[in-house]
């Protein structure tokens, strides 16, 4: 801007003795009615009646020059203000001056920039602004930050980019959201390009999302894979309002389409999702039916339907609390009942002295919605419960106290409740965790379930009996993806398998463990196939281009037939001193890797690749899988675990909601990827 300025203001000292002045009835622009145009050679000179400053005159300059100084001419300013809006405030513009008359100026200054299109053009070329990439950016900051589209056409927004940038030609809300709907589409070329080529697998997960109100729901689908750099991703790929009031059958089938859309329905290694309705367990055993009539999943399916572990979590957080409302509620309300005033304050501060509850921290309200906020009002609470009771006897107004026997039960459940903090927390301290950092967590949960089941006091186990019935349905269904990712752990391998099992399950621990080894071998072999057809194929592309080099038609060759029989050589003979043991035997054989804090897996087996082939194939899909699809602690101990799309955009056309959700997502990645 200050370049621009200094080359469309003229010298003051230029002699103009022989200058000629140039008719205003020539010049449209209203701005000529404060300037006098003449002419000294072949250059114009605009001169400002007011505090004759010179400015450029020149037609190819424009005017918008002309009124930034007519703004900031102080002479001008200090006179009449009559006549501003001739200038700047024209049409409809004048109707809206009108009504905001306090904010005339502000106003004058939009109108300013929208009245003066006309000339921009030659302004462009002689800044060399891009139009096109300014709206872009633009485009992308909304997508990014989650602005409202409708911000473009805001009288302060406007004011604020007029005077950033005066040339920069202010868009409307249908035009902002085309150029959205434009970066939409690039970048998910984009993406279908990265999925395209991935060599593993791809595991999606699927969340509800609610809108803007109980009737108006989003499905949210995910792709989760490890690509060629062994880098694990996350990736959304639809954002689409679905009917409550749905079939599983017809969930399934628009998921169905969706993943047919990006062509990923034949690349299928799992899919997490909440069970929550409208997206109950029937859905994911459609799509799982389907995906294995045509034989495109790993054992069967087996391995297919998973849950989220957070989800599980959190329910069993908000049991607890549930079974022990009054006295939480009763416990909130002597909190609040002791932050009302000071003098009540300082008389519970004196009761904890007399009784040494002395706490580090303060009392605090917590927030109904998050219920790790209520775990630390509580635990706060029992470390000065003996001032409460002192408070209770001494202080006729205050709010009933616990009892002893409460007051312990509480102890107990915050005790749960801090575990289930550490196991969220170890959840999503990542948007994105490989799936071996779930299994030593979930196990550690299983066996304080037992034990807290054991627990003398009837309450307090069978409010674990009610905990453990959900868990073991969690269980149940991930067990087998939970333990073979963490045998792909070099650290763990089968030795932390065979650790827990016992603990679980005692003498049936054996037999236990036997399935899952006989499963990861099946996982094994089907990749190892998988490998061998794969080879195969890359084989018959390489003779085929080795017969059309030869003049010989492209079509099937006598030799072809010989094809299965070649695979069924190289499956059951081996060469003389060839280590006959596959990549899984050689893997488990070796001793264990060394713990320690910084060990990242993905490098691990992107280095060890070339010495297990199949097996880092095997893991790259295992370890891909989304074991929790909540991606921060933020929502994690909300008590609704349903994120909801934001006021500024529900109300837009689903198809755009769309594009605005899987944009931010793509954009986000990409900058945090660089």
């Amino acid at each position: 801007m200050k370049r621009r300025q200094k080359k469309l203001t003229i010298n003051n000292e230029l002699d103009l003795s022989d200058a000629v002045i140039v008719k205003s009835g020539r010049l449209k622009s209203v701005v000529w009615n404060d300037f006098d145009r003449v002419r000294k050679g072949e250059t114009f000179i605009a001169i400002c009646r007011h505090c004759k400053k010179r400015l450029s005159g020149s037609s190819a300059s424009g005017t918008s020059h002309l009124r930034n100084h007519l703004i900031r001419c102080r002479r001008r300013s200090n006179g009449s203000n009559n006549g501003v809006e001739q200038y700047f405030v024209r049409g409809k513009k004048k109707e809206l001056a009108n009504e905001r008359r306090k904010d005339e100026e502000v106003l004058s200054v939009v109108n300013r920039y929208e009245n003066e299109k006309e000339h921009d053009d030659v302004n462009v070329v002689s800044t060399g602004l891009d139009q096109r990439r300014c709206r872009f950016d633009l485009a992308r900051m909304i997508i990014l930050h989650g602005y409202p589209l409708s911000m473009v056409e805001d009288v302060g927004f406007r004011m604020f980019i007029g005077n950033l940038q005066p040339l920069f030609e202010l868009v409307a809300f249908e035009r902002v959201e085309s150029d959205c709907m434009e970066i939409y589409a690039k970048e998910k070329h984009k993406i279908f390009e990265a999925l395209d080529k991935l060599p593993g697998k791809i595991s999606i997960s699927v969340n509800v999302w609610s809108g803007s109100d109980d009737f108006d729901e989003f499905l949210c689908l995910a792709a989760h894979y490890i690509d060629e750099t062994w880098e694990l991703k996350k990736r959304v790929l639809n954002f689409f309002m679905v009917d409550p009031s749905d079939t599983g059958e017809m969930l399934a089938e628009v998921i169905m389409t969706c993943l047919m859309e990006w062509d990923i329905d034949r690349k299928l290694f799992s899919m997490a999702s909440s069970h929550s309705p409208p997206f109950g367990e029937n859905v994911a055993n459609k799509i799982r039916d389907r995906l294995s009539q045509n034989k495109f999943l790993y054992c069967y399916g087996q391995l297919f339907d998973v849950s989220c572990g957070v989800n599980v979590i959190n329910q069993m957080a908000q049991d607890s609390l549930q079974t022990c409302c009054d006295i939480i509620n009763m416990i909130r309300e002597s909190i609040r009942y002791v932050k009302s005033s000071e003098s009540i304050q300082d008389r519970f501060n004196q009761w904890i002295v007399e009784t040494e509850a002395e706490s580090e921290r303060n009392l605090c309200i917590d927030d109904p919605t998050r219920w790790d906020s209520t775990c630390t009002m509580l635990e706060i609470a029992l470390e000065q419960k003996s001032a409460f009771s002192l408070m209770n006897e001494h202080d006729p107004d205050s709010v009933l106290c616990p009892s002893d026997l409460e007051w312990e039960r509480l102890g107990t459940i915050v005790e749960f409740l801090k575990v289930f903090v550490e196991v969220i927390n170890a959840f999503t301290k990542s948007s994105c965790l490989p799936a071996n950092m779930y299994f030593p967590e979930v196990c550690d949960v299983h066996l304080r379930l037992i034990e807290w089941t054991k627990n003398p006091d009837d309450f307090i186990s069978s409010l674990a009996v009610n905990m453990r019935k959900k868990f073991d349905d969690f269980w149940e269904k991930n067990y087998l993806v939970l333990a073979i990712a963490t045998i792909l752990d070099p650290r763990f391998k089968m030795k932390l398998v065979e650790y827990y099992y016992p603990l679980f399950y005692g003498t049936s621990a054996s037999e236990l463990i036997e399935d899952i080894s006989e499963c990861i071998k099946a996982l094994y072999d089907e990749h190892s196939v998988g490998s061998l057809l794969a080879s195969s194929d890359q084989a018959l592309g390489w003779q085929n281009h080795q017969h059309r080099s030869n003049g010989v038609a492209h079509g099937k060759e006598p030799d072809d037939r010989l094809m299965e029989f070649d695979r069924y050589i190289n499956n059951t003979t081996t060469t003389p001193g060839q280590d006959s043991k596959s990549d899984l035997e050689k893997y488990l054989e070796e001793p264990l890797f060394p713990r320690n804090s910084d060990f990242d897996i993905l490098n691990w087996w992107k280095v060890h690749t070339p010495k297990y082939p199949i097996l880092s194939m095997m893991a790259r899909n295992v370890l891909a899988v989304p074991m929790s699809n909540v991606s921060s602690s933020e929502n994690a101990f909300e008590t609704c675990q349903r994120r909801q799309v934001s006021e500024t955009w529900r109300s837009l056309r689903p198809s755009t909601v769309q594009a605005l959700m899987c944009a931010q997502d793509w954009i986000q990645s990409e900058l945090e990827s660089t």
